[in-house]
């Protein structure tokens, strides 16, 4: 009959009567027969898939409204599913052409229930041969003793599931078996409701509960679509197994157990399992276009000294729309942040390209008394305009090199991930759903597991690895445990990727003991503590992971922890976003560290961390934090529009923080204190349960041999500050207040809203050496009462007050104190200071000022005479025991030079500061975009005067 003689309705309708077979036989008559079979997809091929009582909706358990691809392919992996336990048959070796006369297994079908031929199920298997069929009609059906099956054959229950119970216990010595829609409760002599030694075994739509199920090595398990209430599976040794859409429900211990490396023997399975793994992993399934979910990841672009583009109007920084948005774009241009249309003033009254001291409108008289020091060995520092200009796509190197990469990405690139992402030995767990107990999947003693698509909730904890186990965790939701989502310890590891874990009341992923695992393209999200915690010689690669609103630190590294993180994005965590305590170690690398409302890095109490070319903005609070007894090397950082400090040190701390980009901070760009700040700390019990189960850390006695620390780096004695540009904070550059020694050396401190240098207390010695201090709205440098300093080499340019103000002790040597508005060097009240061999001019001020009760040496300075009619040096009567002597005075004689030409010059050496066989800076991650969030960034000015830490501690 021709498909076109009936509507397409109608032959649905009619082909809806049919059965499988009939269905199947109609799709081999002709082309458009089989297409007229395929339309059936949503009709007759999802009843047939829904009314089997062999299996349940393809989604199930986790996501029963979801409905598959194609009805008609998911009934096809059902069915065949159904019949992959009959597959077993021995090769016979001893004839090719025996294979002619193997025996056909044809089943017979056994009924047992009230009123067939059998009342029970012993005396079923009694007569039954292999393969055949035992049917249970509705019933409960009980044993006395211990059943065996010694042969192999297929047990189901007639009727709906449920109808049918047995309270038996089973012992399996044959081939192969298969359950289905059976119900399983345990006898009264064992809570052993099934196990095999060394067969196959196929569950199928069965509920289990209130026992176990053990599957020793080399025996094999495949369970589908069935429910375990307050019931374990324990899998010893195995080779392959497969756990699919399963429920778990209310377990007292572990709902699944995988333990001991798999067996070295293999069973007839083991093949058609691991293909039927292979088959059905989600590495296989075509990767999604669709992004990300966001979370409010918001870019920024920056331009400086350009005029904003034409289409930036009032109507697109409408109120209401960037509330709905949250998105904004910045554009910096000639001391003004413009968001959309709306201006926030930095009160910066210059450009930052233009580095020498004539203005567009000084006049060639001033150029004559003009000295350039454009060249000197910091000038690469503050040559932003370039650096900071997006490029022709609008994107920004940074923003290109910590893009965070998809789970495809990290497999194209990385040998090691597709290794382990590729491995099928072990428990395959798929589509499960485990709830309402006490664990999930405990994988012990070198067992390997691996777990795709699940669901854990509400449970104490949802996978424990440990003892040299490898667990591969893949596209998993780990929600609402007591306890941490994944617990890793005992030098276990392997592969968790493109997981949801979130809403945990302890870490998300806690890694201790000598665990090393993998870690990548997670969203760790929403705990109530931390999001990972590394301790105890904990390791591991943490990397492109978005680990965000945690109410503790979005990694927290502690008792020896030392994990590689790298190419993470870190935000709108409630406290710092990566904590280093006690001893903890690790390498902090490119992670993007935003919006969090303590230090976006918090290192303290022997921290000692490398953090490298991370992007740390937009914090609420400071941008790193360099607490109580905290070391480490950090180096290549941006640290940019944090509300607090760019970088926050506490004394009895040695850091060293070279070629840091740290700009537009609200508070000082760096500030080294002396006060401890004990309410900041971190307690030893936060970000994890580190005493979980009652068992002592003992960490001490478990650590890392000395060769396995960062051998490259050569521990300080001092804390030492160099090579950073520190620009634009709205207070001071680089403000200390210090009890212990602190070296500060080649940075560049520039257009700081205050102070470039303030030394407010320093008992011991602060050297400040070949810094360039240019263009900050107070003074360059000011040295308060009863501090030591030691100025050598330093480049002071152009500030818009003094130059130095020095009331303390020390010796100023050998620096280019050019172009300040004030006078070039004041020295106040009781100050003790040796001024040798510097080149000092002042345009409208004094040169030298020595007042009050100066004491100390002006001797050998080379003096150039400014615009001022004022003399070079000024010396107050009080003054008489400072000693001024030998300084070479040069006037300016207008007659005999050209008004259009600079007639004096920086050289014999050029403009300081001199860098000795320097590098070109801060490294290129430092160059370039910033992330942003406008609604973090205030725009009031910040008020001057000593601050006595860091803005969390004033707000407690």
């Amino acid at each position: 009959m021709k498909i076109a003689g009936l509507p397409l309705e109608l032959w649905r309708l009619i082909l809806a009567y049919l059965p499988l077979s009939d269905l199947g036989h109609c799709s081999l008559v002709c082309r458009a027969w089989c297409e007229l079979i395929l339309s059936l997809d949503k009709t007759r091929w999802r009843q047939l898939c829904l009314g089997s009582m062999e299996c349940k909706h393809p989604n199930w358990p986790n996501q029963p409204p979801v409905e598959p691809p194609s009805w008609r392919e998911a009934f096809k992996q059902h069915y065949l599913a159904s019949k992959m336990w009959t597959k077993n048959g021995q090769e016979l070796e001893s004839s090719n052409c025996l294979y002619l006369f193997r025996r056909k297994k044809d089943r017979k079908i056994i009924h047992v229930g009230t009123g067939w031929d059998h009342d029970n199920l012993r005396s079923a298997l009694a007569v039954a041969n292999v393969y055949d069929k035992i049917v249970l009609h509705p019933g409960i059906y009980e044993e006395q003793n211990e059943v065996v099956l010694k042969m192999p054959v297929e047990i189901m229950g007639e009727g709906k599931l449920g109808d049918v119970t047995l309270l038996v216990g089973f012992d399996q010595r044959c081939p192969t078996a298969r359950l289905c829609n059976l119900v399983f409760m345990p006898a009264w002599f064992s809570p052993v409701l099934y196990k095999t030694s060394s067969g196959h075994v196929q569950f199928d739509n069965c509920n289990l509960e209130n026992g176990q199920v053990h599957v020793y090595g080399p025996g094999t398990c495949q369970i589908k679509f069935c429910t375990f209430s307050q019931c374990s599976i324990n899998l010893h040794w195995v080779v392959v197994s497969l756990l699919e859409n399963c429920e778990f429900i209310g377990s007292e211990n572990n709902s699944v157990t995988v333990e001991g490396y798999p067996a070295s023997d293999r069973n007839w399975a083991c093949k058609h399992l691991a293909a039927l793994a292979k088959s059905k992993s989600f590495l296989n399934a075509v990767p999604s276009d669709s992004k990300q979910p966001c979370d409010s990841l918001r870019t920024l672009e920056i331009v400086v000294n350009r005029n904003l583009p034409s289409e930036l109007n009032p109507e697109v920084g409408s109120k209401d729309q960037k509330l709905d948005s949250g998105v904004g774009e910045l554009y910096t241009t000639k001391g003004q942040l413009v968001e959309h249309g709306e201006v926030l003033i930095l009160e910066t009254d210059y450009s930052d390209s233009d580095l020498s001291t004539a203005s567009e409108n000084e006049d060639d008289e001033q150029l004559a008394y003009k000295l350039s020091y454009q060249s000197h060995g910091l000038s690469h520092l503050l040559e932003r305009t370039e650096r900071f200009r997006p490029q022709g796509d609008g994107i920004t190197p940074l923003q290109t090199a910590l893009a965070l990469r998809t789970f495809q990405q990290e497999l194209q690139r990385d040998k090691e991930v597709q290794a382990l992402a590729s491995s099928l030995q072990g428990c395959h767990i798929r589509k499960c759903l485990f709830r309402d107990g006490k664990g999930g999947v405990l994988v012990c003693v070198q067992a390997q597991a691996r777990l795709e698509g699940n669901m854990f909730r509400d449970l104490t904890y949802a996978v424990r690895c440990i003892q040299n186990a490898k667990i591969i965790m893949l596209k998993n939701e780990i929600c609402h445990c007591k306890a941490s989502g994944v617990f890793m310890r005992l030098s276990a590891h392997g592969l968790i990727a493109d997981n949801n874990i979130h809403s945990n009341a302890e870490a998300g992923v806690d890694i201790r003991k000598g665990a090393n695992p993998l870690i990548l393209c997670n969203r760790i999200h929403s705990g109530l503590r931390s999001g990972i915690v590394v301790l105890g010689n904990g390791k591991g690669i943490i990397r492109s992971n978005r680990i965000y609103g945690n109410k503790e630190a979005g990694i927290y590294i502690l008792y020896n922890g030392n994990p590689v993180v790298s190419g993470n994005h870190i935000y709108q965590g409630l406290a710092a976003g990566i904590a280093i305590n006690e001893n903890g170690r690790g390498q902090i690398v490119e992670n993007i560290i935003r919006e969090n409302q303590w230090g976006g890095a918090d290192i303290r109490r022997g921290g000692d961390p490398v953090l490298k070319n991370n992007l740390i903005c937009h914090g609420h609070s400071d941008g790193v934090v360099v607490g109580e007894r905290g070391k480490g090397l950090i180096e290549g950082n941006t640290i940019y529009c944090n509300k607090g400090c760019g970088v926050w040190i506490m004394s009895s701390s040695l850091p060293h923080i070279t070629s840091n980009q740290i700009s537009h901070n609200s508070i000082y760009g760096v500030a080294v204190f002396c006060r401890k700040d004990d309410a900041n700390d971190y307690q030893p019990s936060q970000g994890g349960n580190f005493n979980e189960d009652s068992e002592l850390i003992n960490w001490e006695n478990d650590l890392d041999s000395e060769e396995e620390r960062f051998s490259s780096r050569q521990p300080i004695s001092v804390a030492l500050i160099e090579s950073n540009s520190i620009s634009h904070n709205r207070a001071v550059g680089l403000y200390i207040k210090s009890s212990e020694a602190l070296n500060i050396m080649g940075n560049a401190i520039h257009a700081n809203h205050e102070n470039g240098i303030t030394v407010f207390q320093s008992s011991q010695l602060t050297r400040i050496a070949n810094n360039s201090v240019t263009r900050n709205t107070i003074c360059g440098i000011l040295v308060e009462a009863g501090c030591r300093v030691e100025l050598r080499g330093n480049g002071v340019y152009d500030n818009n007050s003094h130059g130095i103000i020095s009331k303390g002790d020390g010796v100023i040597l050998e620096n280019d104190i050019i172009g300040n508005h004030g006078c070039a060097l004041k020295l106040l009240e009781t100050a003790d200071m040796k001024v040798m061999k510097n080149r000092i001019q002042s345009h409208h001020d004094y040169g030298i000022a020595v007042l009050d009760q100066v004491k100390g040496l002006v001797q050998d300075n080379l003096i150039f005479q400014g615009k001022s009619s004022k003399t070079v040096i000024q010396k107050m009567p009080m003054a008489e025991e400072c000693i001024v002597q030998n300084n070479e005075l040069l006037a300016f004689n207008s007659q005999n030079s050209c008004k259009s030409q600079v007639t004096w010059k920086l050289e014999n050496p050029p403009a300081r500061p001199h860098i000795e066989g320097q590098s070109t800076g801060a490294s290129t991650m430092q160059t370039s975009q910033r992330m942003a969030s406008v609604t973090t960034r205030i725009a009031a000015r910040v008020e001057g005067g000593c601050r006595n830490g860091s803005i969390f501690c004033s707000i407690l």
